[in-house]
């Protein structure tokens, strides 16, 4: 039976509010002016949905958002972008989490976050496992940014996503709240593609060769490993197909990183979606996450197929030369 939806997006749909510039003095003045402020559709989930959606796929998003003006701005945001948010909560009594984001000159990025928002509440009974068969691949967007996903509930999780003969892909984001990778390690068994930034896999695994990482997250029993080395690109290792490095995109200069990763893993399911291999799911990936830090925001940069595919030619040349 053919699947409705392409791709299920669970985890974080929130609002950024990115400062920019700003730097370390910022709190010795009284008042501190910048080039811009703004409020953007942030958390990584409907960041994946979002992207997702507008290179092609049918997307839907698994979330929760309390019953207040930013989660109606989510629910608007999810309308316009043309993903399918009959499954995200509405919550009474709970305030929708807003992220406000310190970027640097250089694009580097420092979130606040509130921990009595929508982002910490989310449970596993928020998520309608029930929908699962509809969706071809499902996408955790990032394993400890809902602190009560814990490793326990994401076993279930994939394990319902299996039943449904799902492609699980997951993100992640640096532990909260000091987990460590024995509490996830159950839940990888179920990964087929395992999308960690270099940062996050070293401390994650206490090593730092990108070999050694692979392997101490191959061990785990998920099938392939997409280590995101930003501006270097990627590196990736499967099971069977041996390890690569996918070079990035040359000449970019980054405004703004905020949301660059779910860009990537946007543009790596997009490819996968389409039968591509690995080095081509990393490529298009990698020149997805380019667009992105070219705008200030995580879902302002890629805003059609056509712009990526400019870009992709672009990348290609360079990679002839």
């Amino acid at each position: 039976m053919e699947k409705e939806l392409d791709v299920i997006c669970v985890g974080a749909a929130i609002v950024d509010i990115p400062l920019r510039p700003v730097s370390r003095d910022m709190f010795e003045t009284e008042s501190y002016p910048l080039e811009q402020i703004s409020m953007t559709i942030g958390g990584d989930a409907i960041n994946e949905a979002t992207i997702l959606s507008r290179l092609g796929k049918k997307a839907a998003l698994m979330s929760m958002v309390g019953d207040d003006a930013v989660g109606r701005y989510v629910i608007e945001s999810c309308i316009k972008n043309g993903v399918d948010h009959t499954s995200v909560k509405v919550k009474k009594g709970i305030d929708t989490s807003i992220n406000v984001g310190l970027v640097t000159e250089d694009g580097e990025r420092t979130f606040i976050t509130n921990r009595n928002g929508s982002l910490w509440k989310m449970t596993i009974e928020d998520i309608e496992l029930k929908r699962f068969s509809q969706g071809r691949i499902l996408s955790l967007a990032s394993i400890f940014n809902n602190p009560l996903l814990d490793g326990k509930a994401l076993v279930h999780i994939f394990k319902e996503a299996k039943k449904s003969k799902m492609v699980i892909c997951a993100d992640m984001i640096k532990a909260r709240l000091g987990e460590t990778l024995e509490d996830i390690r159950e839940a990888l068994s179920y990964v087929d593609y395992f999308l960690p930034n270099y940062e996050e896999a070293c401390m994650l695994t206490g090593k730092t060769d990108l070999d050694e990482i692979a392997d101490v997250f191959l061990a785990c029993g998920l099938k392939h490993v997409v280590i995101k080395t930003g501006k270097r690109g990627c590196y990736i290792k499967g099971k069977e197909e041996g390890a690569m490095a996918v070079p990035a995109v040359q000449g970019i200069w980054a405004l703004d990183t905020i949301g660059a990763g779910d860009n990537f893993a946007a543009g790596f399911i997009a490819a996968l979606l389409e039968g591509k291999n690995l080095r081509e799911c990393g490529e298009f990936a990698n020149v997805t996450a380019s667009v992105s830090v070219q705008s200030i925001g995580a879902t302002t940069g890629v805003v059609s197929r056509q712009q990526v595919e400019e870009r992709l030619e672009m990348y290609y040349k360079q990679q002839a030369e």
